[in-house]
């Protein structure tokens, strides 16, 4: 019973931090926002208006945090194994684009169309990290270097299959995927004009996966203590190569979904520049998420919040966009610079519990 209190409260005192740094960043971009001669209340109400007003809206911004969780997850995954894969970017494009060829194939269920091409882009996802992987597993090369170096390489990939290979002459997208391999849009059975589609619902049970994965399996416990000590976990007994592999390539594959929900559910095509930064953005909410699933979850809603409100807010209270986007810059600063509010956090060793 013990255990459970401990842990309770460390998981309160690991949700309290990026609560502190969102209301803290709240209150300083306040500052900010009427420094700049705007009204503070009416800008956040317009923002919040913008993201949650009405059922289309809550929805548009569900469809906005969705690439978010899967780069999300992938991030910190990849993290709980030591790893800091900075490649969700390059892995969600050439999942999209995977999504999009095997999307083409004509003559197939919906039943086997839709997870052939998700399957497709989770591979596609797993086979761009594990270059990487492998340099890091076996001769320690620096994850960050290899990860991002990949980057630079799926931009220019997906730029020549899309455009040069995979387009009709002229055409600067793919040609339209097969009606099966569509991701089901919720418009179909509700009155609303949003977008979202079943990607939401595949991020949520990808979630619950990867919580289940990493903390009710060995296979979980193995990459965590390679995570925690490489060292200590080899002396124990558990392969650090192996798991440092494994770790990757579950992170490019998760990244990998995100860039098929784009394709499948979002666009129904492959069109060049469909990410304005998920696999970047998809840091930022892993380290507000304290990369914990259920935490990326609120975090990737709150970013999809901030995406899908900074419109409406412009057009209802007359604030720049690029407000919003210094909101997202302090809300990082603050949770990178989590130190400040430990401070105020009682010792939880208090009581005598080591």
């Amino acid at each position: 019973m013990g255990v459970d209190k401990i842990d309770i409260k460390e998981l309160a005192i690991e949700l309290l931090i990026p609560l502190l740094a969102i209301i803290f960043s709240f209150i300083i971009g306040a500052i900010i926002v009427y420094t700049f001669g705007y009204d503070p209340i009416e800008t956040y109400a317009a923002l919040l208006q913008g993201a949650f007003g009405n059922l289309n809206r809550f929805a548009d911004t569900l469809l906005a945090a969705t690439p978010l969780i899967f780069t999300g997850l992938a991030v910190a995954f990849a993290f709980r194994c030591g790893l800091f894969n900075i490649g969700g970017e390059g892995q969600l494009l050439v999942g999209g684009l995977a999504a999009a060829w095997v999307g083409t194939f004509d003559g197939l269920s919906v039943v086997v169309h839709v997870p052939l091409a998700v399957l497709a882009a989770a591979i596609a996802g797993a086979i761009w990290i594990a270059i990487p992987a492998v340099l890091k597993a076996f001769l320690g090369v620096h994850e960050v270097i290899t990860t991002i170096m990949m980057n630079y390489i799926a931009y220019a990939m997906v730029a020549y299959l899309s455009l040069k290979v995979l387009a009709n002459p002229g055409e600067i997208k793919t040609p339209p995927i097969e009606a099966s391999a569509y991701l089901w849009r919720f418009s179909n059975i509700l009155d609303i004009r949003s977008y979202m589609n079943l990607g939401f619902i595949l991020a949520l049970l990808v979630l619950l996966f990867i919580y289940y994965l990493l903390w009710k399996t060995t296979i979980g416990y193995e990459i965590r203590a390679v995570g925690i000590n490489p060292d200590a976990a080899e002396y124990g007994g558990i392969s650090a190569p192996k798991n440092i592999i494994l770790a990757m390539l579950i992170s490019g594959a998760l990244a990998g979904l995100g860039g098929a929900e784009r394709t499948l559910g979002l666009y129904h095509y492959y069109i060049q520049g469909f990410s304005p930064g998920y696999g970047f953005t998809g840091i930022a909410v892993a380290l507000l998420g304290r990369n914990h699933p259920f935490g990326i979850l609120l975090a990737g809603i709150l970013f999809g919040a901030l995406s899908n409100g900074r419109t409406f807010m412009n057009m209802a209270a007359g604030v720049p966009i690029d407000l919003v986007n210094i909101i997202q810059a302090i809300i990082i600063f603050f949770v990178a610079a989590d130190l400040i509010f430990r401070q105020f956090i009682p010792n939880k060793s208090e009581g005598g519990v080591a």
